[in-house]
Formats: structure tokens, C-alpha cells, sequence
């Protein structure tokens, strides 16, 4: 049997990104749906896991009799929407189902794919374990979003912000984790050196913009996003009113809706000025241009999130709008990566991968 290759040929090379391009786009996608299961309040409309049998739909009248029944038996339905049609549920379960299904074709269009490289040999031996890792990780997530749904599940009929978080985080992780592998495939290197400061920089920037995407989770699990509607103030000051209300103190910064949306706007307001002088700073260097380049793009979707946020804000959370900023905060973080990818690839002459 012939051995794995130390460096795949283009051909190999070629088939690995457009296969893990696939994996992420599909990562991105599947953040955003569940962006939109959490914003239509559809999450818990699917009472039951099943990983095997849950990715058929009901088929008939029957079975949609069936699941409907379990739904009503739940906290959801008996305190919130109580008297809601097999309508109205469908609206919902399609939602949750979608996400779902979709979490289940990306563990398949990353399996699938990857056993066929390992079986050509197509795979060098410093991919292997990366790849089975993120795989690992993928199973993980599958069990977090169960755990997240099961918290809502209880007498209090909303997910826990901490699980929820938990659950973006990890995607986040994921769809980092499988960018970067994509990223050495792909990108070619530079020779230029770069300062120590600006790669520390770009560092600090993708771990501030990790850090707000996440304080982005507890403002979705709290639904902190529906008050204080007004900017740059809240409620008429500039700090929460009853923003430590809690006890003891750390509570207010997970559980406290004045506090969570306070904190997120520090958090984004910290990460645009960061961004905006590390972009005036980069002007004055002399740096790869693929990062300049990186970087610019990076500056120009700063301003456009912001702008995303205060709109979303403002209009009282409308679902699109909300949606299409959860995906400009991936494509900052995108962007962010590329940039610190670009500035680390001049310290050594190999491909990461």
C-alpha cells in the first residue's frame, strides 16, 4: 500500500480545499440558520434527538399529529404559545428541522470526502490528525446543541444564554479551525518579515472580535437585544439603569439583560476603534500586500457591522436585518484570520498544514 505524501500535488491540493471551501461555507450557513431558529423562537419546536430517524420530516397528517402532540405536552407551548394551530407549529418546526438536517449533511460532506482522501492517499501525514480532530469536534457540537435545546426544555421554556453561547463558540472554533487548514492550502506564502508588534495586533483583534461574537450569544439567549432601543444611550444614561442588580456581582454580566447589552456595546465599540488603529497603524508600515489588502477589507466590514448593530438596535431586532449582522460578525472574523494569517506566513517557508 503506498504512503501517505509529505506534500500533495496540485491535483490533491486542489481537491482538499474545494472539498474543506464546501465544509466551511456550509459552517457559515449553518450559524446563520441557527441565528434565524433563535430569532424565530423555533428552537424548541423539536421535543426529541434522534440522530439517526430525526432527519425525516413527518410525511403524513399523522405524523404531524404526532409530533405536534409532543410539542403541546412541552413548557414552550403550555406557557407561551399555548392554543397555536398545526400551522403555526409547522412555521416553526421547519426552522428548527432545517438546522438540524443541516448539521447532519455537514458531518456527512466532511466524512464522506475525507475517508475517500485517506483511501487515495491524498492526505499528508500532518493533516490526518487535523482533520480527525475537527471531526471530533463536529460530533461534539452535534451533542452541545442537544444540550442547549434540552435546557429550554424544562419548566422555564428558554435555553440557557450559557449553553447557547457554549454552542456559537464552538461553531466558531470549528469554522476558524477549518479556515486556517484552508487557508495554508491555499494562499501563497511571503518571504517579506513583518514587525512582532503587528502580529500580536492582528492576534488581539480575532480574539476581541471571538470575545463580542460571544457576548453576542448571551444578548441572543437573554433576548437583550429587544431593550434599551436607543443610541449610544440606555434608557436616557449612559449606563444601564439597574445594571448590579444581581448578586453576587458577575451574574449581572451573563443574566442581567442591561448589563449583557451594555457590555456587548463596549465590546463592539473596543473592537471598531482596535480595528480602526490597527488599519491607521498597518498605513504607516511597509507589509505583505495580501494583508494590506486583508486589512482594508477588514476596516470597510468594521463599518459595516457597526452599522448593522445600531440598525438592528434600533428597529426593534427584525429578523433579517438581525441575521445579516451575525453574518457580517463571521465575516469579520474571516477577515480578521486572514489578516493574522498573512502576517504569520512569512515565518516559515511551509504550509501550516
Amino acid at each position: 500500500m503506498a504512503a501517505f505524501p509529505q506534500q500533495l500535488d496540485d491535483t490533491s491540493r486542489r481537491q482538499v480545499a474545494v472539498w474543506l471551501t464546501i465544509c466551511c461555507a456550509l459552517i457559515f450557513a449553518m450559524v446563520i440558520l441557527g441565528g434565524v431558529t433563535r430569532l424565530t423562537d423555533s428552537g424548541l419546536s423539536m421535543v426529541e434527538w434522534d440522530p439517526i430517524f430525526g432527519a425525516v420530516p413527518p410525511l403524513s397528517q399523522q405524523d404531524w399529529e404526532t409530533v405536534f402532540a409532543k410539542y403541546r405536552e412541552s413548557p414552550e407551548y403550555q406557557k407561551i404559545n399555548v392554543g397555536m394551530d398545526l400551522a403555526g407549529f409547522k412555521s416553526i418546526y421547519w426552522f428548527e428541522f432545517s438546522h438540524r438536517v443541516l448539521g447532519r449533511s455537514i458531518g456527512t460532506v466532511f466524512l464522506l470526502p475525507f475517508l475517500y482522501f485517506l483511501w487515495r492517499r491524498k492526505l499528508t501525514p500532518g493533516l490526518i490528525p487535523k482533520l480527525a480532530f475537527a471531526f471530533v469536534l463536529g460530533g461534539l457540537q452535534g451533542l452541545l446543541g442537544w444540550y442547549m435545546v434540552k435546557s429550554g426544555l424544562v419548566d422555564k421554556p428558554d435555553v440557557s444564554q450559557y449553553r447557547l453561547t457554549a454552542h456559537l463558540g464552538l461553531a466558531l472554533v470549528i469554522y476558524a479551525y477549518l479556515l486556517w487548514i484552508l487557508f495554508g492550502l491555499i494562499l501563497k506564502k511571503t518571504t517579506q518579515a513583518t514587525p512582532l508588534a503587528s502580529r500580536w495586533f492582528a492576534g488581539f483583534l480575532l480574539a476581541l472580535i471571538a470575545i463580542t461574537i460571544s457576548s453576542g450569544g448571551f444578548v441572543a439567549g437573554l433576548k437583550a437585544g429587544h431593550a434599551y432601543n436607543t443610541f449610544p444611550l440606555m434608557g436616557g444614561q449612559w449606563l444601564p439603569p439597574a445594571g448590579w442588580m444581581l448578586e453576587p456581582g458577575w451574574r449581572n454580566l451573563f443574566e442581567n439583560i442591561a448589563t449583557v447589552q451594555f457590555v456587548h456595546r463596549v465590546l463592539a465599540t473596543t473592537t471598531f476603534l482596535a480595528i480602526l488603529v490597527f488599519w491607521l497603524k498597518l498605513l504607516r508600515q511597509t507589509l505583505p500586500r495580501p494583508a494590506v489588502t486583508a486589512a482594508h477589507l477588514l476596516m470597510l466590514m468594521a463599518v459595516a457591522q457597526v452599522g448593522l448593530g445600531i440598525s438592528t438596535l434600533l428597529l426593534l431586532v427584525p429578523v433579517p436585518l438581525a441575521a445579516t449582522h451575525q453574518a457580517g460578525a463571521l465575516v469579520l472574523l474571516t477577515l480578521a484570520l486572514l489578516v493574522y494569517y498573512h502576517l504569520q506566513a512569512d515565518e516559515t517557508k511551509k504550509s501550516p498544514v
